[in-house]
């Protein structure tokens, strides 16, 4: 696993071993960031259920301006904070050990808007994926346009819409895919 493009680019990430951690693709990441290019530079981004931090750091190598990074289960996070540590990150970038909501729940209370947000939760937690995305469709948490990326299972799609957030785009590689949402006002 490696950064793919930007100041870092060609850059090796840490991983935790073993199965547990499935990490986005080189392959996806790179179809992720080819559609998000145009508006990724002095984009304030959240990764959430993070694991490594591949994609926030790869939006960070591309000219974010921030990511916040939302990850609570050890041997990833250890990955992480080592990844963040490798490239001194540390400056542009926000760990919440608690978890996903907590961190969204707390970028509110500090008035905080988000321009992207990349969510990749265990494939099977159907939960998380409806929680999160009714969460980032119901509070005052996105700019108006901001984009929501989901990456799950391809067998496993998302609804069309979840509060102010409507889905414009579905793109699969092999198992996975990632669906791309747009938020409308909240205000």
């Amino acid at each position: 696993m490696r950064i793919i493009a930007g100041k870092f680019r060609s850059q090796p990430l840490m991983a935790p071993k073993g199965w547990d951690t499935r990490p986005t693709s080189d392959r996806l990441r790179e179809t992720l960031f080819n559609v998000l290019a145009p508006r990724i530079q002095g984009a304030v981004f959240a990764d959430l259920f993070a694991g490594t931090g591949a994609v926030g750091i790869e939006a960070l190598s591309r000219g974010a301006s921030h990511v916040y990074f939302a990850e609570n289960a050890k041997p990833p996070l250890n990955a992480l904070l080592g990844n963040l540590d490798r490239f001194a990150l540390h400056a542009e970038a926000t760990v919440e050990q608690a978890g996903t909501l907590p961190l969204l729940r707390r970028l509110i209370r500090q008035n905080i808007l988000l321009d992207m947000v990349f969510l990749d939760p265990p494939y099977s937690d159907d939960f998380a994926y409806r929680n999160t995305l009714e969460f980032l469709g119901r509070q005052p948490i996105l700019v108006t346009n901001a984009i929501v990326i989901a990456e799950h299972s391809r067998r496993l799609p998302l609804l069309k819409a979840f509060g102010h957030l409507s889905q414009y785009r579905v793109t699969t590689h092999g198992e996975a895919s990632l669906t791309f949402f747009t938020c409308n006002n909240i205000g």
